[in-house]
């Protein structure tokens, strides 16, 4: 692989291009079980990494402040392994003939558009052939709370406002920062990403060794959730039933009541499009948590339709986004 660094890069396309690919495979592929039982999907690896990292830097007995520089450092080290796999795995594929297909099909695999559509779209179909035993199932698989407190509505909402939630967090972020910084940048925000799902939660062990994981990715999602929120208001306007209008004026009134900064603009705009009202109290682990409602005033009976509703709303967001990635490549 040295060699092959040193060697002279052969041309390629736009790099805009390679991402408009990746997400053209994505939408083709998506993440093939077949694949991902022969190698270990990226994520996957990721978390391998965050692991090692906790049980070595993890000190239960050290003071907050050594836990906290310890969950820094360990963020650095994975922020760095990351762009460096990155850039290395770039080179690489720059010198091979027809690299940039290998570079499209790589970035591919970090981008979840069509993952997040199947296991939401699993939700409604769950709701209406298995009832609420088949849709708690489903739900189970994208939520965290507690599938047995939930109803149909419940179940609905949860779906929805995971869809919401994952269209920045596992669509437009990945792309943004592939956009700005190439596969170097995708992999060094799924790290953090990762790092933020796997330690940077509110629990003795991670409260404190989690907070850099959990204030970075709160950082690196500032700009594609609010992009997340408008590409929903605009996708809005071109289809039949969703409210563009009702859209943005939720997300402008709602989103900075949510207790995440970033989780807010997606699901309100979510809501206000469809008319309904998403988030608000949930049950996690057997203790609720208060959260504002999204699309406050809204319908709370949410249906398997409505999952539908939503799904729709997303690819047309998902297609305006690589539009806009098109419309950059060409300018």
């Amino acid at each position: 692989m040295l060699r092959a660094m040193l060697a002279p890069a052969t041309a390629g396309p736009d790099p805009l291009l390679i991402l408009l690919l990746a997400i053209a495979f994505d939408a083709i592929l998506g993440d093939p079980p077949w694949l991902y039982r022969a190698l270990p999907h990226p994520v996957v690896i990721l978390g391998r990494g965050i692991d090692w990292l906790d049980r070595r830097l993890n000190r239960e007995t050290a003071a907050n402040v050594a836990r906290r520089g310890a969950g820094a450092l360990a963020v650095l080290i994975l922020v760095g392994a990351a762009v460096a796999t990155g850039w290395i795995l770039s080179a690489a594929f720059a010198r091979l003939p027809f690299g940039w297909v290998l570079e499209g099909l790589a970035m591919s695999s970090l981008v979840a558009q069509k993952s997040l559509y199947d296991h939401v779209a699993a939700v409604a179909r769950g709701l209406e052939q298995g009832g609420l035993e088949g849709g708690r199932k489903a739900v189970s698989l994208i939520v965290g709370r507690d599938p047995e407190s939930l109803d149909d509505a419940g179940v609905a909402r949860a779906a929805i406002e995971s869809l919401a939630e994952n269209f920045s967090d596992g669509v437009v972020a990945p792309l943004f920062w592939a956009a700005l910084f190439g596969l170097p940048g995708l992999l060094a925000y799924k790290a953090v990403n990762t790092a933020d799902s796997m330690i940077g939660h509110r629990t003795p062990r991670h409260e404190a060794f989690g907070w850099a994981a959990a204030r970075l990715d709160d950082l690196v999602n500032l700009v594609p959730a609010r992009l997340a929120g408008l590409l929903i208001v605009a996708a809005a306007l071109m289809l039949p039933g969703a409210r563009a209008g009702k859209a943005l004026h939720a997300m402008r009134r709602d989103a900075p009541k949510h207790r995440s900064p970033n989780a807010g603009w997606q699901e309100a705009a979510m809501a206000g499009a469809l008319g309904l009202a998403i988030a608000g109290p949930r049950r996690y682990g057997g203790r609720t948590v208060e959260d504002a409602w999204m699309g406050a005033g809204g319908r709370t009976e949410a249906t398997a339709e409505d999952i539908r509703r939503a799904l729709r709303l997303y690819l047309a967001a998902c297609i305006l986004q690589a539009a806009l990635i098109a419309l950059a490549a060409a300018v």
